[in-house]
């Protein structure tokens, strides 16, 4: 097989990203999707705009129920950490109470282990939750249609960090997926670009992006890379600054 041919699309690489971004009941060839590695995470942004799919239409039941935003911007933080299992919440706990809670790379990637959250994680976690469910009632009273595609381009500018950055740890679950290759990753920037200027959320072209670099210089500065839970903090931050700058512009 070519190099082309590894790292070239599947169908079966969609069922594969939902499976690993999501808790929802997709079937995957596990064989095959262990075999593919990092290759399937060119389907993360169509994945999150599933996830975003879903997020809408609990935003839609809120607003037929006249709830306030606040209260449908809850709706769609509480749909989102179901369905994926809270797995980018923690990531950025854990990264929070590691990166400034260690003194040194050893003992930061020892906090992130630990299973237990610090007062970083406590705070930056409420700030974070807070912020996107005040952004998204306000936004879901505009247009429910942009909540897809920040929910793809936040998940899709985690495959460029990916390629970007070795894994700081050697293992656990994103060593074992590998770095994508950089043909990989401009594909999932394009889909999820793409879902992101066709549901109107445009501005979060700028926002996405901008979170998922300050994320990856800092995590460089003080691990040396990335690991599962430096990637879930780049998908939270590229989130919020994805909402701050549609809330902004639109």
């Amino acid at each position: 097989m070519s190099k082309s041919d590894t790292w070239f699309p599947k169908w079966g690489d969609i069922p594969a990203a939902i499976g690993l971004l999501s808790r929802l009941p997709v079937r995957v060839e596990t064989q095959q999707a262990q075999a593919r590695g990092a290759h399937p995470s060119w389907a993360y942004g169509l994945a999150g705009a599933l996830l975003g799919a879903l997020a809408a239409l609990a935003a839609w039941a809120g607003l037929v129920l006249g709830l306030p935003s606040l209260a449908i911007g809850l709706l769609v933080v509480g749909t989102t950490a179901w369905v994926t299992g809270a797995m980018h919440y923690d990531g950025l706990a854990d990264s929070l109470d590691g990166l400034w809670g260690g003194w040194n790379p050893k003992q930061r990637l020892d906090i992130m282990k630990d299973s237990h959250i610090g007062v970083y994680g406590v705070v930056g976690l409420t700030c974070i939750l807070g912020l996107q469910a005040t952004l998204y009632g306000q936004l879901a009273a505009q247009s429910l249609w942009p909540i897809l595609g920040v929910m793809a381009i936040s998940r899709a500018v985690m495959v460029p960090l990916m390629t970007a950055l070795p894994n700081a740890r050697g293992k656990g679950l994103s060593a074992s997926v590998g770095r994508p290759a950089p043909q990989t990753a401009s594909l999932a920037l394009a889909l999820g670009a793409a879902v992101a200027a066709l549901s109107g959320a445009w501005p979060a072209l700028i926002g996405a992006p901008l979170g998922a670099w300050a994320v990856a210089i800092v995590a460089k500065r003080k691990i040396g890379g990335q690991t599962g839970d430096i990637l879930g903090a780049c998908q939270q931050c590229a989130e919020t600054c994805a909402l701050i700058c549609l809330v902004a512009f639109l």
